[in-house]
């Protein structure tokens, strides 16, 4: 039972650094991709109004929801494979 709990314990920590790790480095992509649509685009009004603009739009985008997937995949597969495991 101490082997689940601290399987369970270290596993949260090390997918909560994942998260925060894709998290920030897609939201980083993104910025940097909105500045340089910015450029591209012939700099419609202000550089920040802009890529503040598109990154509202990050924050409501399926991309953004989809990292929750880094919790649910793994523990799924580790109750799975317990599941089977004391089943068989």
């Amino acid at each position: 039972m101490t082997a689940l709990l601290r399987l369970l314990f270290f596993g949260l920590i090390f997918l909560t650094i994942v998260y925060f790790a894709l998290s920030w480095y897609f939201r980083a992509e993104h910025r940097r991709r909105m500045e340089h649509d910015w450029e591209e685009a012939g700099r419609p009004g202000t550089r920040e109004a802009y890529v503040a603009a598109g990154m509202e739009q990050y924050e409501q985008s399926l991309r953004r929801k989809l990292i929750w997937l880094v919790y649910i995949v793994p523990v799924t597969a580790v109750l799975i494979i317990i599941y089977v495991t004391n089943i068989a």
